[in-house]
Parts: C-alpha cells; sequence; structure tokens
C-alpha cells in the first residue's frame, strides 16, 4: 500500500488506560509511607513528573520534599489529610537520581529516589540571572513558538518541567490550581488547533474544549470561571478575527464576538495586512471595572476596547495613521513626554487602575511603507498608558526594552505581565538572526529556513531595576511565572471529559474534471493518513503548481478539499511549530463533523484521480 495509514488515540482514553494500570497495582499490594508505589510520567506527557501512591491508618496531610540540586531549589507542597494518598510529584530533574522526600503530618520522613532519564534538551537555556531569593521556588513556564516544546525553569536555569505534547500558545493558571493551555491537536494549518486543555501541572487532562472554529494564540478565565476563547469562523474567508465564551461545565459557546460588526476589514491596515488575515488578533482581556473587552490586532497596529453586552466600539489605543475620518473619534491623542505609538502589539492587559499594557513589537515602527525601520535599527519593548477616556487624551509612563535596541527586538510573538505596582514581567520571545548575525528581516520560523537563529530574552523588572533574566537560543510564545504546586494542585482521579464539538471543514464548491486511473497514489507522493476520533489528517508531497485536491467517496456522496500547492507569503507566524522544512509537503485536516458512514478517500492530481487504498469512518 502507497499510503500509510495511522490511528491517533486521544490523550485522555491513553491516560485513563495508565492511570487505571496504576491504581490496580496500587490496591493489589500493601504500600505505605514507608514503602510507596511510585510511578513516573503517569500521563504521559510530563516525563518530569511522578505519582507515589500510599496508605496510612489514620487520616493525615503529607508533604512532599523534591530535593532541589542546591537547598534554595528543593520543592515543597503539603497535602491535604487523607488515609489513601495518590500524590504527584513535580519539579524532577532530567538525567538526574532526584532524591524526595514524603513526610507524614509529625511523622517520620521517608526518603525515596527517583531517576530520570534524559527526557528534555538543557542547552535550550543560554543563561539566567537572578537570585534564589528574589525567584524563590517559582518557575519560568516557556510555550513553544518553534520546535521546542513547553519548558519550565526554575531561579538556577535547570528544567523542572516539560511537556512533549505540542500544547500550544499561552499557559494560563486557573484559580482552580489547573493550566489551561492550547490543544496538541492541529485542524488547519498553520496554528489553528482544535481547542483548549485544562490539565493539572503533572500532565493529566482533565478537560479538552473543543472549538468550532478552532483556537489560537490566546485565552482569558473570566469572573464566573467561563472562558474567553479567541477562534474564527473556519467556513469564512478571513482568519483570526472572532472571539467566544465557553461554558466551563459543557463547553457549550454562551456568547460570541465577530470584529468584523465593529470594524470594516481594510481600515487602519498596517503592513503586515492581507485581505485573509486583516486584523490578526493576538490578545483578549477582560476587564471587570468596565466590563469591556480588549483585543490586540496585530495587523491593524491597534487595541482595541468593546462593550462585553452589546458589542460596540468603545476606543483604539493605536497610530491614527491611514484610518478614515470616521473613525478618528475612537483614537486617543497624545499628552507628555517620551510619548510612542505601539506597532503590531501583542499581549495587551488592563492593570487594576485602569492603565493598558502590551508588548511593543514596533516591527516596521511605522504604518507607511515609506517609513519602514529596518530589524538592525529597531527596538521592541514592554509599555504602560495612562488613558482618560472621557478627554480620550492618552500618556505613556513606563515602559522598558528600548534602550536595549535591536538585541531585544522581536518582529511576533512575545507578551508582559503585571505582578503589582513596578512589578513587571517583559518577555522579548521572537529575536531572530539571519546566518551572518544581523538581526533578521523575517519572523523566526522563516529565518532558522535560511540558515539563521532564534533566541528569546525574559525579563523581570521592580521599580526599574531588572531583577531576573532569561536567555534562551529559540523563540518562545510567551513566558509565565508560575509555581509547580499551589492550593488545589491535587490530583483528581477519574477519566477527563472531551466536551464540546469541531467544526464543519470548508470544502471545495467546484467539480475538477479528472479521470479514474484506478491507480495507487504514487510512493514519491509519500502518503500518510492519520485518523483520530474527530478529524483526520492527509499528508502528501506535491509539485509546486499541482492541481491537487482530496476527496472523500460514499457511493454518490462527494466531499472535495482543495490542497495548496503553491506557497503564499506570510507576514505572521506566531507558532511555527507545524511548519515542514520542506514546501512541497501539503498538510489537510478534515473534522468529521458532518459527515456520516465509511468515505473512501481519493486523491485527484491535475487531470487523474488515484487510489489510496484508505477509507475513513465517520
Amino acid at each position: 500500500m502507497s499510503v500509510e495509514y495511522k490511528k491517533i488515540e486521544h490523550w485522555i482514553p491513553l491516560q485513563k488506560e495508565s492511570e487505571e494500570k496504576m491504581l490496580a497495582e496500587f490496591e493489589s499490594g500493601n504500600y505505605t509511607v514507608e514503602n510507596p508505589l511510585v510511578k513516573t510520567n503517569v500521563y504521559l506527557i510530563n516525563p518530569l513528573s511522578a505519582v507515589v501512591c500510599f496508605k496510612t491508618e489514620e487520616e493525615t496531610a503529607v508533604t512532599i520534599r523534591v530535593r532541589g540540586k542546591t537547598k534554595a531549589a528543593d520543592i515543597v507542597h503539603t497535602f491535604p489529610k487523607a488515609k489513601t494518598h495518590v500524590l504527584p510529584v513535580l519539579g524532577l530533574y532530567a538525567n538526574y537520581n532526584n532524591t524526595v522526600e514524603i513526610t507524614p503530618y509529625r511523622g517520620n520522613t521517608t526518603t525515596i529516589h527517583i531517576e530520570i532519564g534524559d527526557v528534555c534538551d538543557h542547552s535550550v537555556v543560554e543563561y539566567i540571572q537572578t537570585t534564589p531569593e528574589y525567584f524563590e521556588d517559582n518557575i519560568m513556564f516557556l510555550t513553544p513558538a518553534g520546535s521546542e516544546k513547553s519548558i519550565g525553569v526554575d531561579f538556577a536555569g535547570d528544567i523542572r518541567w516539560h511537556l512533549t505534547a505540542l500544547c500550544v500558545f499561552d499557559v494560563k493558571r486557573l484559580r482552580n490550581g489547573n493550566l489551561l493551555i492550547g490543544t496538541d491537536r492541529l485542524i488547519k494549518l498553520p496554528y489553528y488547533m482544535s481547542g483548549l486543555y485544562e490539565m493539572s501541572p503533572v500532565g493529566k487532562i482533565y478537560k479538552e474544549f473543543r472549538v468550532p472554529g478552532g483556537y489560537h494564540h490566546d485565552q482569558f478565565e473570566m469572573p464566573d470561571g467561563n472562558l474567553l476563547c479567541l477562534t474564527e469562523d473556519l467556513t469564512s474567508d478571513t482568519v483570526e478575527d472572532m472571539c467566544i465564551l465557553l461554558d466551563r461545565n459543557t463547553g457549550e459557546i454562551l456568547k460570541t464576538w465577530d470584529y468584523k460588526k465593529f470594524l470594516t476589514p481594510g481600515e487602519g491596515k498596517g503592513l503586515s495586512y492581507t485581505d485573509e488575515d486583516w486584523f490578526h488578533n493576538n490578545a483578549v482581556w477582560y476587564d471587570a471595572n468596565t466590563n469591556s473587552l480588549t483585543f490586540s490586532g496585530r495587523h491593524i497596529d491597534s487595541m482595541v476596547n468593546i462593550d462585553f453586552d452589546s458589542g460596540e466600539l468603545n476606543w483604539i489605543i493605536g497610530d491614527p495613521e491611514t484610518w478614515p475620518e470616521h473613525m478618528q473619534k475612537y483614537f486617543f491623542k497624545p499628552v507628555g513626554n517620551n510619548f510612542e505609538w505601539q506597532y503590531e502589539q501583542h499581549a495587551n492587559l488592563i492593570t487594576p487602575n485602569g492603565d493598558v499594557m502590551c508588548f511593543d513589537n514596533h516591527h516596521n515602527s511605522t504604518k507607511v511603507e515609506e517609513k519602514k525601520v529596518p530589524a538592525y535599527n529597531n527596538f521592541s519593548r514592554g509599555v504602560r498608558y495612562k488613558i482618560n477616556t472621557k478627554d480620550m487624551t492618552i500618556e505613556q509612563v513606563w515602559q522598558y526594552g528600548k534602550d536595549r535596541g535591536a538585541e531585544f527586538f522581536s518582529p511576533y510573538i512575545c507578551n508582559v505581565e503585571y505582578y503589582n505596582e513596578g512589578h513587571y514581567l517583559v518577555h522579548s520571545g521572537g529575536i531572530a538572526y539571519d546566518k551572518d548575525g544581523i538581526p533578521s528581516e523575517a519572523l523566526g520560523p522563516f529565518a532558522i529556513q535560511t540558515g539563521g537563529y532564534q533566541q528569546a530574552i525574559t525579563v523581570e523588572v521592580v521599580n526599574n531595576t531588572k531583577m531576573y533574566e532569561l536567555k534562551t537560543n529559540s523563540n518562545f510564545y510567551r513566558a509565565e511565572k508560575m509555581k509547580l504546586y499551589v492550593e488545589g494542585t491535587n490530583l483528581e482521579l477519574g477519566e477527563g471529559k472531551i466536551l464540546g464539538s469541531m467544526g464543519v471543514t470548508k470544502e471545495f464548491d467546484t467539480e475538477i474534471p479528472a479521470e479514474a486511473c484506478g491507480e495507487m497514489l504514487p510512493e514519491d507522493c509519500n502518503a500518510r493518513i492519520e485518523d483520530e476520533m474527530d478529524k483526520f489528517t492527509f499528508f502528501c508531497r506535491f509539485m509546486k503548481g499541482d492541481l491537487a485536491m482530496m476527496l472523500l467517496e460514499q457511493g454518490d456522496e462527494v466531499h472535495r478539499y482543495y490542497i495548496p500547492t503553491t506557497a503564499k507569503p506570510a507576514t505572521a507566524m506566531c507558532c511555527g511549530s507545524f511548519l515542514d522544512t520542506d514546501d512541497r509537503n501539503t498538510r489537510t485536516g478534515v473534522n468529521k463533523s458532518g459527515l456520516k458512514g465509511t468515505y473512501d478517500v481519493r486523491v485527484i492530481i491535475n487531470d487523474k484521480k488515484y487510489e489510496t487504498g484508505i477509507q475513513i469512518e465517520c
């Protein structure tokens, strides 16, 4: 057979099977605190974790201490009273025989050793500058923008958390202690994912929230626990211009905001604008004080605020140049000294006093082609603006990064975080150089393809004093400082839930005349199909310019999916993790929503229709 077929199981049933196997072994033995059952990477996607299981005669609290390579690097957590203890162990080192201490309340300490092999690449961390007194037992979580997967780095620069599943975009801590991150299930290139995972730091997925339009870039936990999620309409001709509100318990879509209802595509366009990706939404923030949403639109160089209930436009922060006259009333007038607009910004947020912060990539430094500033002469920064919505004035009250010039310049991705007044994080995650060591005009994933290299620099400042700097030799989408353990980091047993639904994949309306040749797809197409419970992906290699289409046929029922074989220029690539180094290779995802029964998969190349020998069950 010339087409390889592979069935991909969802993580949730795989994790259920692994957990049940561990629990069966636990129940079949006599495991005590002095002789616990120890299992590493039980949930299959965090190899720097373990679970210890034992029983005590009385209900007792238990403290777990993972010994660091120095005393300051110890990670400690106390779990609540129980007789049966199934405890997650977090913060293990790779390539190391870890020492873990288990201490019941007012009891004797048992010391165990957990050896972890070569499961992550420590060389990705180039240097770290901080002190344990400042950073304490926090971990800097970095999420993918390219070939590297998620890692968590301690004050010493050691990796203490790692996901082997390619979960992408931002990772955020929920109020219940769990993490919320994009799934590793791509539904459409370049980076549109099936939805969101709610998971324990140990790697157990409690819920997948599937999103009909796919998920990208950012999410936000509302005060009532429901979730804002950035998405799009898969059947539309535009992308990255919708937001939805998901029910936390059911995954149901409660509310939808379509940005074309309060903005007109093409107005205020920046230099990375395309007709398809006219807004390029990379952040969402809910402000309870004004009951409003703020969206960051990279391709209009603007942060846009709307009323949560009505969806009506309140204001826009950005350079008003290229915007039409009728929109000028939504813009602010700069006041004060040293004011500069932001360009192609990311990660907007609202501070407790109503100021607006973002990572100002400052890509191009203008909205006008003739005024473009090259990368080697440019800068990126974290910036904070004070706005007055009554008189529509804006003042720049803080910035970090401009003085570092091109070494801190990231034309894409990145974030800022507000911890407290004067205490901020600034993550320049998309630094790239060409093969000659000159700051690259290409975004990080494309710089790599032409022999360049990537970096990321993450900084924390307190009252304008730098207290932390981490440098990596890879791009990372965002950085988030969190502790591995918080209240509520108790492992919940039982199978996770898959909520929500997948959208119907857009089909090609026109029938292309092609003769059924009866031949199998040529082996040099290197074709394969990865089949999942709710979608499948067809991988195939074509010559540039081939007319290619994948068909699903069931009797007279035919579904057509056009496969582009000529690459088009990309002005944004916020996650290059799924890019193929050979542009002849294609990847076509089809959701099973709207399909029912058994379909033969056939492929049209130019004027011939080929067999694959593969059938898909929907």
